[in-house]
């Protein structure tokens, strides 16, 4: 009898999703930075993104994100949710801004960008799976 469960995602797709996740991060932070205070070194965006980046390493151990790094509602949604509850916590804990609509603004970001990378991902290794197993790679002959 063989196991019906899929197997677990490697160590590299693992670290891959998780540099995925912080370059969101960062990404976030760098833009936020630049629209609003502009960016005078790497320390501002690092400062703008550290509660962001604690956040998320909650979030991956809260979501258990390893265990389908690639997940985009089973995931991608919490792990967003956790990392902008969490990473506003660490604002606040560090005297920094929580207004209402950096917090909206934020979750729409976050949520978008969280989400957004494992959607396109999923359908790059559907398609790359589609490709190995001898279907369809779209071309006509």
């Amino acid at each position: 009898m063989t196991d019906a469960r899929p197997s677990a995602p490697s160590t590299r797709r693992r670290l891959g999703a998780l540099a995925g996740d912080v370059a969101c991060i960062l990404v976030f932070a760098t833009v936020g930075r630049a629209s609003h205070d502009g960016i005078s070194s790497v320390g501002d965006v690092l400062w703008t993104a550290l509660p962001f980046l604690v956040a998320l390493g909650v979030g991956w151990f809260v979501t258990l994100a390893w265990r389908a790094p690639l997940a985009p509602g089973r995931v991608g949604v919490p792990l967003a949710a956790v990392t902008v509850l969490v990473g506003m916590l660490g604002r606040a804990l560090l005297g920094e801004g929580t207004a209402l609509p950096f917090v909206v603004v934020a979750t729409v970001t976050v949520l978008l960008l969280l989400v957004g990378w494992r959607l396109v991902a999923r359908l790059v290794v559907g398609r790359r799976r589609t490709t190995l197993a001898g279907g369809s790679s779209g071309r006509r002959r």
